[in-house]
């Protein structure tokens, strides 16, 4: 078989940490600004307790298309999200790599979880959508790859509730209009595992099922401050 017969591997395959562009939020930050405020009226809420410093586990839930840019730009530190390999071919390749984000083949993911592994040992912020896609927001489940990072990291976990990029009635396709008022509200850090705790598959589990909690009560304190609820369904 030549080279040129050879299946060729996907983005999330092949990343690896060297391939991060680490100056890639100092530009694509200020682009989710701008969305947040020009485009969007985004009120962002409890942003003080995301730590200056030091490695942070970012957890978001996720209704909407334009969550991932709206919260790259409203955090207040760089950080590097894992996002569907998919976002990284064609004509947004090229930004999603300068922008230093991290590719995930949801085959296995493992490539991606080793290089924010590396991210967070850097004590960089690495961000994570725990239901694995575009939801309902309320974060009934949690794919184990945040937990594993956290045990492995031992890194706080960051709680944080998106809410307005789409409402009950809204398609999983809709962008919000002009204007059209949003929320970001971050909770206060938590650790999904003691910094003792083994790093086998029960504590793996055990971190899963407390990131799944306490983002669940997050969500629901984040729609009882703000009034923005979440969309009727998955769809």
């Amino acid at each position: 078989m030549t080279e040129k017969d050879k299946p060729r591997r996907s983005p999330g395959q092949e990343i690896k940490p060297e391939h991060i562009k680490r100056w890639g939020p100092t530009w694509s930050r200020r682009v989710g600004q701008f969305l947040a405020h020009g485009v969007w009226n985004t009120e962002i809420i409890g942003a003080q307790h995301v730590p200056s410093t030091g490695r942070v586990l970012l957890a978001a839930n996720h209704t909407g298309i334009i969550d991932g840019p709206l919260l790259h730009g409203c955090i207040p530190r760089g950080s590097h999200f894992i996002i569907k390999e998919e976002a990284f071919q064609g004509w947004t390749g090229p930004l999603m790599r300068n922008a230093g984000q991290i590719p995930v083949d949801r085959g296995t993911g493992r490539a991606a979880l080793q290089t924010a592994l590396a991210l967070l040992n850097e004590d960089r912020v690495v961000g994570v959508f725990p239901e694995g896609t575009r939801g309902r927001g309320d974060v009934s489940s949690a794919k184990a790859g945040i937990a594993w990072l956290a045990v492995r990291a031992k890194a706080p976990v960051q709680p944080v509730a998106i809410l307005g990029t789409r409402l009950p009635g809204q398609k999983r396709s809709h962008i919000p209009g002009f204007r059209a008022k949003l929320a970001v509200v971050f909770g206060e850090p938590f650790h999904a595992a003691p910094d003792d705790a083994a790093t086998g598959r029960a504590a793996v589990q055990a971190a899963a099922d407390r990131v799944q909690a306490e983002m669940s009560r997050h969500v629901e304190a984040a729609i009882a401050l703000t009034g923005l609820d979440l969309p009727d369904s998955a769809q």
